[in-house]
């Protein structure tokens, strides 16, 4: 019999602990993997091995997964439940970072100090222009405009020097680009405010796939930092915004947009200052332009004539234009868009007659008119469209001063109208539709025809027959 035996209480029984055991007892992880580790050759021994599993139930069998097929399992599931499995663990946390795409930067740290690379390696579309306004926590003031939302620490001051109060500085923006183009060269998407030439040249350089850009607070001088991004093909400039920011984009940051971004298919232009020329210069070098917006512009007059340079021009937008056009001179200057196919026109204020005429003059080859909510189309103006003989669409809500008559007199001319949505036009009544244009409706492939509350009541009542149900119950003895 040994001496240890004889002895339980010896100190020679207990045996000194070792660093290994130390190091897995404190590392609960580790011990996992361990275990995944000897469950998987004991699978590989014995096919019987698969009835221990019930009896580790609480132990993470993702740790036998790899991350590549892990991803691909989580890529798969519902985009609502993105978040709750990044409370998982660190892991599934990396792992659904990697997954994210599209994201809205609203602390400025997280970008400049590489943790935005970190935990999202993999984004194509950023948005910096709630990041770029340094606004103060818990306040109990927001101010929300159009584009931007902010909290602010004082409500006595005007909105435009609370904004540039809050505004990064250009150098600070600048230094965000650099680290925005240094960690993701395949950014295909940004939107920025304040930026200068020198942090968009720099972002033109490090991510040639960048294929759309939305810059607010844009300028002349900015747009030389643009005109680098020869792959950019989606691209909105916001110039003047009332109440907001004032900054000046003329013919020549147009001019020198065009001669540099060349392959660009559609182009928004917010608050510009352009005329014939910058128009021009897009419609001769962008030949690939096929989407042309224009939101609340200050434009000289001659930039509606200039449309007839674009020549593959498909769609023409004007939203919440105050103006359309005031002197647009003889049609022999105007010309026309040959290949246009959708003119929409939202919030526009349509004062004058001469320019509502030229406008449909240049677009006369549409095939789909959109008119919402615009101020003043009345009988007289919306007759001028007319002219559009190949028009298979037609949508109009809000027109309030447009009657039956002027829009009988109109669609009765298009022989090729397909769809025909009214919505929202009171003067427009049931009472007034003439054989003619009954019969036009029964040709139509779809029609929507909510000109007030109560044809929408007729509509839907309609072929139910609960409309005459009162004279049964309510009849005379």
């Amino acid at each position: 019999m040994s001496v240890l035996e004889e002895n339980p209480d010896s100190p020679l029984k207990k045996r000194p602990p070792r660093w290994s055991d130390i190091w897995l007892k404190k590392t609960k992880p580790l011990k996992h993997v361990v275990f995944a580790m000897q469950l998987q050759s004991l699978a590989s021994k014995d096919p019987k091995s698969q009835t221990l599993i019930p009896h580790f139930a609480n132990i993470d069998r993702t740790l036998l997964l790899s991350d590549e097929l892990l991803l691909k399992i989580l890529s798969k599931l519902p985009l609502s439940q993105r978040n709750p499995n990044s409370l998982v663990c660190k892991r599934w946390l990396y792992l659904q970072g990697r997954l994210v795409r599209s994201l809205k930067i609203l602390d400025w740290n997280f970008l400049v100090s590489g943790r935005l690379i970190t935990r999202f390696p993999n984004l194509a579309h950023v948005d910096l222009l709630n990041g770029c306004l340094f606004s103060p926590r818990n306040s109990g003031i927001l101010l929300t405009h159009r584009m931007v939302s902010m909290q602010m620490r004082y409500g006595n001051c005007s909105n435009w020097e609370l904004l540039e109060e809050n505004l990064l500085p250009v150098e600070v923006v600048d230094g965000g680009l650099q680290a925005l183009a240094n960690g993701f060269p395949n950014l295909r998407r940004l939107v920025v405010i304040n930026a200068s030439e020198l942090g968009l040249l720099t972002l033109a350089e490090e991510c040639l796939t960048l294929q759309e850009l939305e810059l607010h607070k844009c300028n002349d001088n900015v747009l030389r930092g643009i005109a680098a991004c020869e792959n950019l093909q989606i691209l909105k400039l916001v110039g003047n915004v009332d109440g907001l920011y004032c900054s000046l984009v003329s013919d020549v940051g147009l001019t020198i947009l065009a001669q540099g971004c060349k392959r660009l298919v559609k182009l928004e232009l917010s608050g510009c200052e352009g005329s014939f020329d910058g128009i021009k210069a897009i419609g001769q070098c962008c030949l690939m332009l096929e989407e042309l917006t224009i939101c609340d512009h200050r434009m000289e007059d001659g930039w509606l004539a200039a449309l007839s340079y674009c020549e593959n021009l498909k769609t023409l937008r004007l939203l919440s234009c105050k103006r359309i056009y005031l002197d647009p001179g003889p049609d022999e200057y105007l010309g026309f868009c040959p290949s246009l196919e959708r003119l929409h026109l939202q919030k526009c204020q349509l004062r004058s007659k001469k320019s509502v005429r030229a406008l449909f003059r240049v677009c006369e080859a549409v095939r789909e008119v959109v008119v919402l909510d615009c101020w003043g189309l009345d009988n007289d103006m919306f007759t001028f469209a007319s002219v559009c003989r190949r028009v298979k669409f037609l949508s109009l809500e809000g027109c309030s001063l447009l009657t039956t008559e002027g829009l009988e007199a109109t669609v009765l001319s298009w022989l090729d109208l397909e769809t025909l949505v009214v919505v929202s036009c009171k003067n427009i009544k049931e009472s007034d539709i003439s054989p003619a244009l009954a019969t036009l409706f029964c040709n139509l492939i779809e029609l929507r025809w909510r000109p007030d509350a109560k044809s929408l009541l007729s509509s839907s009542l309609m072929g139910t027959g609960m409309g005459k149900k009162g004279g049964k119950f309510f009849k005379r003895t």
